[in-house]
């Protein structure tokens, strides 16, 4: 389904938005490898896995694998045809889950994208990553890809909803090596290895640096107190 997928979707897609690619041949066509890009607008990873020279898996929402009738089939068979891996959404075990989701990717030998901010940006603004992007890699022993796209929040205005015709540029680095930085175990090693990456999808996105996380907004009392007594847990 994938191959199919790829095989009519990629061509069309470049047809019809004639996306602007570079750096292609720098995402290796075999073996474990991990994409961290830059995140503007939902329909990100669905470009990056139709423009790249390989298929690569990404994380969705469950919920777009679990819908009934002919919607749900439709999604289900559009996701999964993409190279979608459906994950549970959210902090603590459920972020775990999805990062080990990813890792099963890798170790397989597989192509895996991954956005070091979390969530995408609403204010075109490039975030601090997070160290789950290190510890994939150097779980798995694969390089890292830094990719850098831009357009998207024109083509998807909102980051969300209907799709309309924008210039889309998506850029791949040159692979990066994370191994010299030290073990997974290490929270130094992920958090340097984890810099090395954002500041290579900086000078390719040339995005302004927010120099914090990207966290969505507080939904609770206790949760906006928190933040503001404790900024060194976000």
């Amino acid at each position: 389904m994938r191959f199919l997928s790829r095989l009519i979707l990629s061509p069309l897609a470049r047809l019809i938005f004639r996306p602007r690619v570079i750096g292609r041949r720098n995402v290796p066509k075999h073996g474990g490898v991990l994409l961290a890009s830059n995140h503007l607008a939902f329909i990100d990873s669905i470009v990056i896995t139709l423009v790249a020279r390989r298929s690569v898996a990404f994380m969705a929402k469950s919920s777009y694998f679990t819908g009934r009738g002919v919607t749900g089939a439709l999604q289900r068979g559009f996701f999964g045809g993409v190279g979608a891996v459906p994950v549970e959404r959210g902090a603590g075990s459920a972020a775990q889950d999805a990062l080990d989701a990813g890792l099963r990717v890798l170790e397989a030998g597989d192509a895996f994208s991954i956005y070091p901010e979390g969530t995408r940006s609403r204010d075109g603004r490039l975030y601090r990553g997070r160290t789950g992007v290190a510890w994939l890699a150097l779980t798995a022993g694969v390089p890292v890809v830094p990719v850098a796209i831009t357009g998207t929040d024109d083509m998807q205005p909102g980051g969300k909803g209907p799709i309309r015709m924008a210039r889309v540029t998506v850029q791949f680095g040159e692979p990066i090596d994370l191994s010299a930085f030290g073990p997974a175990t290490s929270g130094r090693a992920r958090r340097e290895a984890t810099d090395a990456v954002m500041a290579a999808i900086q000078r390719m996105s040339g995005q302004v640096e927010a120099g914090v996380y990207n966290e969505p907004p507080a939904t609770t009392v206790r949760e906006r107190v928190s933040r503001i007594l404790h900024p060194e847990r976000r």
